[in-house]
């Protein structure tokens, strides 16, 4: 008997978390997979939707249990060659920082058929919910995106701190809480206003969403008064301080969430 011929695999993503969020195609293709590969990222009310016998967990989690990404990329050829339409769900856009691209080469390289599902990344999306902009004409006419993860002093750093602290406009940081006192401390050393807005945002669009802000010297102290933990996002620049004028009218936050919000910032 002939082997089958290889199913597709589907490189989605999930958006940021709120189900609604979730494009068309996203959507569709969830509720047809044979199976879905899905890290904790795509949220709660998302991953719950899935029936347990057409899901499988293959999540990254910070200092526990993680599943290798060359695991995952086997995985998802095994599954592809037994015929299977499979769906590789993550959190935001898959290829942000969420290792679509590796996936993608695996897969051309052992000859299996796939495709791209865009969506909106958190980096964009969390930032929005909570009433900052990434770019105002007024504020920000550039925009950086940058890993949390990787230590600012180590001598070959992707990252470069001193060309982000000189080039202005808006620094956005994924998975970037544990390393925060680096390199909020590397942009200070580069010459970046101490004074400058920071914004973090933990589980934008998610029902726990919390915002905290203050400024590069104080963002450290916000984060821990506030218990901030991943996932997150740091927005660091001008805009981050465009929140406080629009809160009141923020729909995206209950009223109830507003003002707990409000509290906690006319204290910082």
């Amino acid at each position: 008997m002939s082997a089958p011929e290889p199913g597709t695999v589907y490189l989605v993503g999930s958006g940021p978390g709120d189900p609604d969020l979730l494009t068309v195609k996203a959507t569709r293709l969830l509720e047809s997979a044979d199976v879905v590969l899905h890290d904790k990222l795509p949220g709660p009310e998302i991953i719950d939707q899935l029936p347990e016998d057409r899901r499988e967990d293959v999540g990254k989690r910070a200092g526990g249990e993680r599943t290798p990404q060359s695991a995952i990329n086997e995985r998802l050829v095994e599954l592809a060659r037994e015929g299977k339409s499979v769906v590789r769900l993550k959190g935001g856009d898959s290829f942000v920082f969420g290792r679509g691209g590796e996936e993608a080469e695996y897969l051309a390289d052992h000859e299996v058929p796939f495709e791209v599902v865009p969506a909106v990344t958190s980096a964009i999306a969390a930032p929005a919910v909570a009433g900052i902009p990434v770019t105002h004409r007024d504020h920000a006419s550039s925009v950086s995106f940058v890993t949390g993860h990787e230590d600012p002093t180590k001598d070959e750093s992707a990252v470069n701190w001193d060309a982000l602290a000189a080039t202005g406009g808006t620094i956005v940081v994924l998975m970037g809480v544990g390393r925060l006192p680096d390199y909020t401390q590397a942009l200070r050393e580069a010459g970046m206003n101490p004074e400058t807005p920071v914004a973090l945002i933990e589980r934008g669009t998610w029902p726990g969403q919390k915002v905290a802000t203050g400024t590069l010297e104080s963002i450290v102290d916000v984060r821990d008064e506030h218990d901030i933990s991943p996932p997150a996002v740091t927005v660091i620049g001008d805009v981050a301080g465009t929140r406080e004028g629009v809160l009141e009218f923020l729909a995206n936050e209950t009223n109830e969430a507003n003002e707990a919000t409000k509290e906690r910032e006319e204290e910082i």
